[in-house]
């Protein structure tokens, strides 16, 4: 099965450089580190005075791994990733702009019920119920049509994080740790996508033109929990205030070596994201008339 390939978070003040094939990361009193590039999947710098050369970028995404860049908040910022994944890229594209309403209509309805299915899963293992959603996931319909996705989450983020907790993109603590993860994950997902020759921005529910990673968007929904399952360890944790340790968000950069389910066995998620979006390129070209969806 294939890998995504490391993860390099980078932190602190650094330079970083391309030399023999390798990524050279010098920081002020500490050795020199070299990495190969091949064997690097995404990058994750930290808003620190980072120097990042030309030719190491080239070589980055001639490699196909992403870089993901960090605001002042320490939250994932910016997403840089190769033009082209794969030799299929162009008529992969073509297959992603010609698809029918009704066949991005079943894809989403997979998706939203194993993400639904997903939801209830963690609820049951972490809180003895699922407090119906299991039956809830049973009830998508093409296009999620009935939003079961919203009536799902109305229920399940209380269930898990308590009754004064709610969703907020822009609050900090809890908040702001689920924003982080799921930023990792979104860029985990469009890196395995673009590796398997998809366009990240045509997506099969998300279509905003200004959302340049729609289809991440879309086939990370199964995968949120996963983020959700380690916050909720993690809370404990935060400090008061804005701002994530450097020692939390690198427990929930590890979501990335986290396993999950697909088809039957358990992998790396890092193992298992290319073939789900081999499965995804598949589906989306009517190649296939099943979706299987890693299982956090």
């Amino acid at each position: 099965m294939p890998d995504l390939g490391r993860v390099v978070d980078i932190a602190s003040a650094a330079r970083l450089s391309y030399r023999d094939l390798q990524l050279v990361l010098e920081r002020e009193g500490a050795p020199t580190v070299t990495i190969p590039v091949e064997d690097i999947g995404i990058v994750l710098l930290g808003n620190a005075p980072i120097t990042v050369t030309s030719p190491l970028l080239a070589a980055l995404a001639e490699q196909g791994a992403a870089l993901v860049v960090a605001d002042a908040r320490h939250m994932p910022a910016g997403l840089m990733l190769p033009l082209a994944g794969s030799t299929l890229h162009a008529a992969t594209l073509r297959s992603q702009i010609e698809a029918s309403v009704p066949r991005r209509k079943q894809v989403w309805q997979t998706i939203i019920r194993a993400k639904v299915a997903a939801q209830a899963a963690l609820l049951k293992a972490e809180k003895g119920t699922d407090k119906g959603l299991l039956a809830l996931s049973r009830a998508v319909r093409s296009d999620d049509a009935g939003n079961v996705e919203a009536q799902a989450a109305r229920l399940y983020f209380t269930a898990l994080f308590g009754r004064g907790f709610k969703r907020d993109h822009e609050a900090p603590g809890l908040n702001a740790l689920l924003n982080y993860g799921y930023a990792v994950l979104r860029a985990a997902v469009a890196r395995a996508l673009v590796g398997a020759g998809l366009h990240p921005a045509l997506g099969v529910h998300h279509r905003s033109q200004y959302d340049a990673f729609a289809l991440a968007d879309d086939a990370m929904e199964p995968l949120r929990p996963l983020v959700d399952r380690l916050a909720l360890g993690l809370r404990a944790d935060l400090p008061e205030g804005e701002g994530l340790p450097t020692p939390v968000r690198r427990a929930m950069v590890a979501l990335l070596t986290e396993s999950v389910g697909w088809e039957g066995k358990r992998y790396p998620l890092t193992a298992a994201l290319p073939n789900y979006a081999a499965a995804l390129r598949r589906r989306i070209a009517g190649d296939d008339e099943a979706l299987p969806c890693p299982e956090p």
